[in-house]
């Protein structure tokens, strides 16, 4: 957010963005809970008397949590606008995510190499790029040695840093696999029977058509967001009705998974998650008795770009 705008200035840009988070949800029939959830906190910033910026400066998301309605979810919600003036979720809302253009933007990382982190390790932001960098995913990466590594690291340190510091990397605990299939279930059976909301993308939707559908939905403790793939990269593999992301806030914060239909081996048409195959293999055993797979069946799914090669 600008710097040289007043501490009510600031207040009522997150409390707008807030609004319009609360406005889409209920659109596109999204948790009414979490619809009044964050007009609350809309009313809540717009009543405060201090800059949400400076409790987040002092006090982190602890104290945005102080606030009266002001949960775990939303305090992650507004650090994330006071920090960077921007709610990936809201994109997502509008339709005009792009999480390749972030990843690239890091020096080090083209987008080549940004579309991959974001399909195998299912990276949407910069925080979630960091935790793949401390937690090790990033060095398994081909073509991410330990130079490049640093380079991003660093990078990152300075982007991320500068406004705060780093914080403790949390392992987010996924949910089952089988929790992920039957969302992406739900949302192709609701999709293909015209019960979604649809919502018309800004990339590669030149005629603005309202093209996308789009679910909310909950399952235990997580609220789930899901859509198909509007990537380039599903575009040009035709996958634009196949590959479903779905991206789920819980108490660790939110996440993202991409559901595919599976071209080969022991899977093949079946859904699988992305990354999780050999969970998916447990489960279509437990659930259909399949007969266990060979040596060679056990190989992992190639990544997207991989196959994306393959297939051309």
């Amino acid at each position: 957010m600008e710097r040289n705008a007043t501490d009510k200035e600031l207040n009522l840009r997150i409390a707008r963005r807030l609004d319009e988070v609360a406005q889409l949800l209920e659109a596109q029939a999204g948790n009414l809970y979490r619809v009044q959830a964050y007009r609350r906190a809309a009313e809540t910033l717009r009543r405060l008397p201090r800059s949400a910026a400076e409790i987040v400066r002092r006090e982190g998301e602890p104290g945005l949590r102080r606030l009266p309605g002001i949960g775990e979810s939303l305090a992650r919600s507004i650090a994330t606008l006071v920090l960077t003036g921007k709610l990936p979720m809201l994109h997502r809302l509008r339709g005009e995510s792009d999480a390749g253009l972030l990843l690239a933007s890091v020096p080090g990382i083209g987008k080549a190499l940004a579309a991959r982190l974001h399909h195998d390790l299912g990276i949407e932001t910069l925080e979630e790029l960091e935790a793949a960098a401390d937690d090790g995913r990033l060095r398994k990466i081909a073509g991410i040695g330990y130079k490049r590594l640093a380079a991003i690291t660093d990078s990152l340190s300075a982007r991320l840093g500068r406004v705060r510091p780093l914080r403790v990397i949390r392992k987010t605990a996924e949910p089952a696999v089988a929790e992920i299939l039957d969302v992406d279930r739900e949302y192709r059976e609701k999709a293909a029977s015209g019960e979604l909301r649809m919502i018309a993308p800004r990339r590669f939707n030149i005629n603005h058509d309202a093209w996308l559908p789009i679910l909310h939905t909950v399952r235990g403790e997580r609220h789930y967001m899901s859509l198909f793939s509007n990537t380039a990269h599903a575009h040009q593999m035709g996958k634009t009705g196949d590959w479903v992301l779905l991206y789920y806030d819980g108490r660790d914060g939110e996440r993202q998974s991409t559901v595919i239909t599976s071209q080969r081996g022991p899977l093949i048409g079946k859904r699988i998650v992305r990354g999780r195959e050999v969970e998916c293999l447990e489960y279509y055993r437990e659930t259909e008795s399949a007969p266990a797979p060979t040596a060679g069946d056990r190989e992992r799914e190639p990544s997207l770009d991989h196959a994306a090669s393959r297939q051309r």
